[in-house]
């Protein structure tokens, strides 16, 4: 009996021993990439790190924002992949993020990378303001196709028009920064109002203008280049637009979240997403990552496409996001659509 005893407990310590050895830790990682693309980004991640399990938060960019801040005191999630940098230097800014330098950071285009040291967050890629035209639907309505963004305050564009709300869209609010910056802030305002006209009405989702315009539900639809590549892709009669007074851009970024208990794990997926691993499952998704000389070109999207995106500020973008969405609120959130 005693033998029996010492066998069974033996051959539960070594059942313990055994899950234990294949035990992973679990990173809670709040994100806004598209729902598509998590799982293969994990599965990227995994092939190096099985040890480690990504359980994804996904939201779009303003409601992530929102949960984030509204969870300072009681922060949820251990870390944030691939959420805007804006965001992220307002987190930085208000205490909530836990500073590290990444390995290898300085091979980065610094475009990508915080400023300061230890960095806070740093940058994945640039997602890149697009106009998606649908040729069929513009051709019955007698449209011609815009070649800048003053073309679609044209009156002939009137009820044509639908781009993401900057309060809930990350790729909105890089189109209004980029406005305020490219045409000064008077001349921002002024644009938008004229551009309120012809909208038919502002999304929450960064990617839905251009899925709309695809499927024929609108011949204009303000978005970003990864949905036009994709829409186009699948067989829609879509033209990609790149205006000539250039595109705004934002940058998907990672950081670690002040407090987290998984702090060695986080260090480990904030290391990873600088190799060249990490930045060629992203550049399936992104004409332009982080990690120069690593891209390979998009179908439909153009080879020089860094060349139009403007320079932009994304830390004036940050301090001023506040005041910029409450203004924006006032004037047009009338044409919101529904978040029910």
């Amino acid at each position: 009996m005693k033998k029996h005893r010492a066998f069974i407990l033996s051959l539960a310590a070594g059942i313990a021993l055994a899950s234990s050895a294949y035990a992973q830790t679990e990173l809670t990682v709040y994100t806004a990439f598209e729902a598509v693309d998590l799982q293969r980004f994990a599965e990227a991640f995994n092939k190096d790190h099985p040890d480690i399990k990504v359980n994804w938060v996904r939201d779009s960019t303003g409601v992530m924002t929102a949960k984030l801040l509204a969870e300072k005191n009681n922060p949820k999630a251990d870390i944030v992949w691939g959420i805007a940098a804006t965001s992220l230097l307002i987190l930085k800014n208000e205490g909530m993020l836990e500073p590290y330098t990444p390995k290898d950071v300085d091979k980065l285009d610094p475009r990508f990378v915080d400023k300061d040291r230890p960095t806070s967050w740093i940058g994945l890629d640039a997602y890149v303001a697009a106009v998606c035209f649908n040729t069929v639907e513009a051709e019955k309505l007698g449209l011609k196709p815009p070649a800048s963004w003053r073309d679609l305050t044209k009156p002939e564009y009137k009820g044509h028009v639908v781009m993401p709300n900057p309060a809930s869209s990350g790729t909105g609010f890089l189109d209004v920064s980029s406005w305020l910056q490219m045409f000064g802030e008077k001349g921002g305002w002024d644009y938008m109002d004229a551009l309120h006209e012809n909208i038919a009405n502002y999304t929450h989702s960064g990617s839905k203008p251009c899925k709309m315009a695809g499927a024929g539900e609108i011949p204009i639809g303000v978005s970003f280049e990864f949905p036009a590549s994709q829409v186009k892709s699948a067989g829609a009669p879509v033209d990609i637009i790149f205006p000539e007074e250039g595109s705004g851009w934002e940058s998907e970024a990672v950081a670690i979240m002040a407090g987290t208990v998984n702090m060695d794990a986080a260090k480990t997926l904030m290391d990873w997403t600088l190799t060249p691993n990490a930045m060629e499952a992203l550049n399936k998704s992104f004409a332009v990552v982080a990690l120069p000389g690593i891209a390979k070109p998009v179908e439909h999207i153009p080879a020089d496409l860094e060349k139009k995106m403007i320079k932009n500020d994304l830390e004036w973008a940050a301090n001023n996001r506040k005041a910029i969405l409450e203004e924006w609120s006032k004037r047009y959130d009338s044409k919101s659509e529904s978040k029910g």
